[in-house]
């Protein structure tokens, strides 16, 4: 018998993100009663002892604090390019898509 908890929901829509030795995950799911919740899950492949292992971060993000968390990472992304990095060209990582030889290594079942 399988364990339905909130973390093994049925995926509704997902979006990968590889961003060189991490890759991240945007999962929507969904609860017991039809309503919807986002994980966001940060991957990275370590070696441990003669094999790669993928060690795992996972955030849970509900409806309520969509607006917030948008609002925040916004002002934290503004922040760090206007005021941290002003003279730092970050157009350069826009539309990148990068090949990983470890592509089918990084599904999630």
């Amino acid at each position: 018998m399988e364990d339905h908890r909130g973390n093994d929901r049925e995926e509704i829509f997902s979006k990968r993100v590889k961003a060189g030795k991490r890759t991240y995950f945007f999962d929507v799911k969904s609860t017991k009663s039809n309503d919807y919740y986002l994980t966001i899950t940060e991957s990275k492949r370590r070696m441990r002892d003669d094999s790669f292992v993928f060690e795992k971060h996972k955030i849970f993000l509900y409806k309520e604090d969509f607006g917030k968390f948008l609002e925040a990472l916004q002002h934290t992304v503004e922040h760090v390019k206007n005021d941290l990095m002003p003279d730092f060209d970050f157009s350069q990582f826009d539309n990148q898509e990068s090949e990983s030889e470890y592509d089918d290594e990084l599904k999630w079942e």
